[in-house]
């Protein structure tokens, strides 16, 4: 009777199951690193190359006028410095934050608190309220421009007839109408943004400590001020904190309703880089300058995460 031949094992002294061993051994202790280095590998592609090209553009002539890419120094960047049109972008930059994320911020806040209660209908209004948040910007900016443009725009008619005589307000071009006019297309679309972050806040505070404040006879105003807000506070800073990243980057509605106009009245920072760099071609000074202002950004943004940090660890 004949036996099936078996498999003879691989010795584990030859040198196949040995590479075999190691080769495993060698996978299983690094399969963490293996899975994480092509999503790695992605990032540095996509964003460090990038930035650090950028960061060495920023130190060479790198413009499209004049050629070759001569090592310049910080030359690029004392220009941008020098430049009053850069320092008047950054400061109407900084006023156009305050002013929408401050707005942006109370009425955000007073519709979270009015939708904060359940009541018939509450889901239709939230809905229609969170529409602005799904519109570009680019058509946001080209509406605001068709309502407000002079002597197309029903804007003038309209507050003609509430007020009882002839409006004639240059809205996109006229100071401070321009500013009242970005701020106001701004507001609208981004109101939701705040709102949204802040009813989640106010949803997420227990009631227990409230109704307790209640029965010993705090006020509605000092149930808000000693109860309600402390807790709402991370959700607070970290609303403000997402939002004024987007808004110092303000382009789009700029770019639709007054490009940047009259002259450079309502240059933002991104606007004035955005001219320096592809409409002048000076992409050197640009690149300094937007490394100018991510560092500015970096300190404010810095600063408003560890005052969230330091809520949440409270």
């Amino acid at each position: 009777m004949t036996h099936p031949a078996k498999a003879v094992p691989l010795h584990p002294g030859l040198p196949g199951a040995a590479r075999g061993g190691t080769l495993a051994l060698w996978a299983e202790r690094r399969i963490g690193w293996l899975l994480v280095t092509p999503a790695v590998a992605l990032i540095v592609a996509l964003s460090i190359y990038p930035l650090l090209y950028s960061l060495w553009v920023s130190f060479v002539n790198y413009d499209f006028l004049v050629p070759g890419h001569a090592f310049v120094g910080l030359r690029n960047f004392a220009q941008i410095i020098a430049d009053p049109i850069a320092r008047s972008a950054l400061v109407t930059t900084a006023v156009l934050c305050v002013l929408d994320v401050g707005i942006e911020f109370g009425l955000g806040l007073a519709l979270a608190l009015a939708m904060e209660r359940p009541f018939r209908g509450r889901g239709l209004i939230t809905s229609i309220l969170i529409i602005p948040l799904f519109i570009s910007p680019v058509i946001v900016g080209q509406f605001f421009a068709l309502m407000l443009q002079r002597p197309f725009g029903p804007t003038d008619y309209l507050l003609g007839l509430v007020l009882g005589h002839p409006v004639t307000i240059d809205w996109l071009s006229g100071f401070p109408w321009n500013f009242a006019a970005l701020v106001a297309a701004d507001v609208w679309q981004w109101t939701p943004f705040m709102f949204v972050i802040l009813l989640a806040g106010l949803s997420a505070i227990p009631p227990e400590p409230y109704e307790a404040a209640q029965i010993d006879g705090v006020n509605p105003w000092q149930g808000f001020r000693y109860v309600v807000w402390p807790q709402l506070t991370p959700m607070i800073l970290l609303a403000i904190t997402f939002r004024l990243l987007d808004a110092v980057k303000l382009f789009d509605v700029i770019f639709m309703m007054t490009g940047g106009g009259p002259g450079t009245s309502t240059y933002t920072a991104s606007f004035y880089l955005y001219e320096m760099g592809f409409q002048h071609f000076h992409l050197s000074e640009a690149t300094a300058g937007s490394w100018i202002f991510l560092l500015l950004t970096a300190v404010i943004v810095g600063f408003l995460v560890r005052r969230l940090l330091r809520a949440e660890a409270v």
